[in-house]
């Protein structure tokens, strides 16, 4: 039997979406291992566009020193399979802000993330490059909040989910949030798991860093 192209294959854990929960760091998935982290990284209506463009176009993966190669995934399953999530204040959904309205591009003219993209991460990892694959889950697509979530898929390094969403509050600061669960693949990242830790905390402050510097 071929192998499956990778928009086909499903994603490697069955929590999809729990990043969204309030209540996350509290009660994860059973046995995996919560986080969150949110940092100011600019202020005014420039910073904001910068900030949520470049994180709707894999940018913040990009400066972190990530190569992205995306799937051709069929625009049947982007359009139908995966929906974009909002939500109000209380938690409520929301009608979705129309982000095609506002930029159709990246700040470095790439095409903005669709729910059900799917994309193969080069993760640098000492002298080697990791591939870690993953699929978007959700989009979040507020006036004010916008942002995605991905889910590893097999052959990712670990198993879980991780969301980038940025916000611009009332005061006009520019705040990015990262939400996680994540857990080993396989017993050979379980063995490594030390080292696994330490370089998610390094990318993790790349990430941060990524979206605070100068405008382009």
């Amino acid at each position: 039997m071929p192998a499956l192209d990778l928009w086909e294959r499903p994603v490697s854990y069955g929590a999809v979406g729990a990043t969204k929960a309030a209540d996350l760091l509290t009660y994860p998935p059973a046995g995996y291992r919560p986080f969150e982290g949110r940092v100011r990284i600019g202020h005014g209506d420039a910073r904001w566009q910068y900030a949520w463009t470049s994180v709707l176009s894999w940018g913040i993966q990009r400066n972190a020193g990530f190569t992205i190669e995306l799937s051709d995934t069929p625009r049947a399953v982007t359009d139908k399979t995966y929906t974009p999530v909002s939500f109000d204040s209380d938690g409520t959904p929301a009608v979705p802000a129309s982000i095609e309205d506002e930029a159709t591009f990246g700040s470095d003219g790439a095409t903005l993330i669709a729910p059900g993209d799917t994309a193969l991460l080069g993760a640098p990892f000492g002298p080697f490059r990791v591939k870690a694959p993953a699929r978007v889950v959700y989009v979040v697509d507020e006036p004010k909040r916008k942002g995605f979530a991905y889910g590893t898929m097999a052959g990712h390094p670990e198993k879980g989910e991780e969301s980038f969403i940025v916000e611009q509050t009332d005061d006009g600061s520019v705040w990015l949030e990262i939400r996680a669960f994540s857990r080993p693949a396989n017993g050979f990242f379980w063995l490594v798991y030390p080292v696994l830790r330490l370089s998610q905390a390094f990318y993790t402050r790349r990430y941060f860093n990524s979206l605070s510097g100068p405008i382009e």
